[in-house]
């Protein structure tokens, strides 16, 4: 006699197989909107790590514009510094009208044109925080270049404008003028160069240069 009892079971495994076409067809049809995003790690970035991949690139970007701005700076400031050819000198004088001394002439045109606030005397403007050292072969108009005149390092400053020349109020009885840094005189005296950093001249506002009341050259 037959046996019978089977039939349940393949009732059972063509349900199951049913089921299983069923699925995978509602997966091989599902719309596309309607499709299960992939993990978030391969796809998102942390914010920062979005940041540190942009950074670079755009500051390489932007170098350029950065350096133009910095250097249309110095040459404005160079420019300032001409319009004063042939104010007289006064010891502690601070404007066109009273006449310059050395440091107050550099800290006249450097407020004025750059809005950076320099110490009073040659050797605080020296040794201000937000100014760097240059050596002499690395000069560029704009920087502060130091001789001792004095008997003593950074007795005397002025504004180096380019091919071996500075502008500088001299000594009482002269007129501020242009100076040729090869004389055996001044390169004698030479004693450093400080210069601006780029950062504060683009943003005299958060300049650390110090600010100092004392009586000038």
């Amino acid at each position: 006699m037959p046996f019978r009892p089977a039939a349940p079971r393949r009732t059972l495994t063509r349900m199951m197989l049913a089921l299983a076409l069923g699925l995978a067809g509602a997966a091989a049809f599902a719309a596309p909107g309607d499709a299960v995003e992939p993990p978030a790690s391969p796809v998102l970035k942390t914010a920062g790590a979005a940041d540190s991949a942009a950074g670079p690139a755009d500051t390489v970007a932007e170098r350029p514009a950065l350096l133009r701005k910095v250097h249309d700076k110095a040459a404005d400031m160079v420019m300032a510094a001409m319009n004063f050819v042939g104010v007289r000198y006064k010891r502690g004088g601070e404007s066109a009208e009273t006449g310059f001394d050395c440091s107050g002439f550099t800290r006249h045109v450097f407020e004025m044109s750059l809005g950076l606030m320099l110490p009073r005397r040659a050797d605080e403007q020296a040794a201000a925080p937000g100014l760097v050292a240059v050596r002499r072969e690395d000069l560029q108009p704009g920087d502060l270049v130091f001789f001792n005149t004095l008997k003593h390092t950074f007795s005397h400053v002025g504004i180096y404008i380019g091919n071996h020349r500075f502008i500088h109020s001299p000594r009482p009885g002269q007129k501020v003028r242009t100076e040729d840094m090869s004389f055996a005189y001044w390169a004698r005296r030479f004693t450093g160069a400080r210069r601006a950093e780029g950062a504060a001249l683009l943003a005299p506002a958060a300049s650390p240069v110090a600010t100092a009341a004392v009586a000038g050259e």
